[in-house]
């Protein structure tokens, strides 16, 4: 003869099942929790990376860029800078690009992805205590600007396939042929991640220059 199975109401959040003829209680699983929201950021907005007592999360971060590819010529190169402390690189290699798809340690890596969208892993458990800061940065090749791109989205999240912590648009540029997207910085302890949303008019080989990268011609 089969076994039915009765709900029995508990005080707490729990329902636990009775089976007939056992009067052995089991606990049903809970409804699994929703993640919570991304937190919305506006240009020049942070937030801090969580980790156990404030400490650097041992995790790879992704910082996913996305924006609609322009109609006719000019393409988006989404590149990052590995910077010290007065914000330059230490070796021209910590500059990475489509050519160079991660520092010589591997701890900061561009990630392939499809048209209007690029990520680059940045692994903060692993940077060494020189590297202060990670920027993240795009470009438009040609005589396309970011007016042509239009907006440009920024996530961040604690690696592939995670639901994103922050989120941003970035909406503001109009001729500016470079645009810095967000940083991953120190503050004591803590790691935080800046939306950032700001253009400049020349393309990337005066952008690179600027953070020490030794760019011939």
């Amino acid at each position: 003869m089969g076994r039915t199975a009765d709900l029995e109401p508990s005080a707490g959040d729990e329902e636990r099942l009775v089976v007939a003829g056992t009067g052995v209680p089991t606990v049903a699983a809970a409804a699994p929790t929703p993640p919570e929201a991304p937190r919305l950021l506006p240009a020049g907005g942070v937030v801090d990376l969580p980790g156990p007592s404030g400490a650097a999360p041992a995790s790879a971060w992704h910082v996913t860029a996305t924006w609609t590819p322009p109609q006719g010529p000019g393409e988006v190169d989404v590149v990052a800078f590995v910077l010290d402390e007065d914000g330059q690189v230490i070796f021209d290699e910590d500059f990475v690009f489509y050519g160079a798809p991660g520092n010589p340690a591997r701890t900061v890596r561009l990630l392939a992805g499809g048209p209007g969208t690029r990520t680059v892993a940045v692994d903060v458990g692993s940077l060494p205590p020189a590297t202060h800061k990670v920027v993240v940065a795009a470009a438009v090749d040609g005589d396309a600007t970011f007016g042509d791109v239009g907006v440009v989205r920024a996530a961040l999240a604690p690696g592939a396939g995670a639901a994103p912590l922050a989120l941003a648009v970035l909406d503001a540029a109009t001729t500016e042929r470079t645009l810095l997207i967000a940083e991953i910085y120190r503050r004591g302890p803590v790691w935080r991640f800046r939306a950032v949303g700001q253009g400049y008019e020349h393309g990337l080989a005066v952008l690179a220059r600027g953070y020490g990268v030794d760019i011939a011609g």
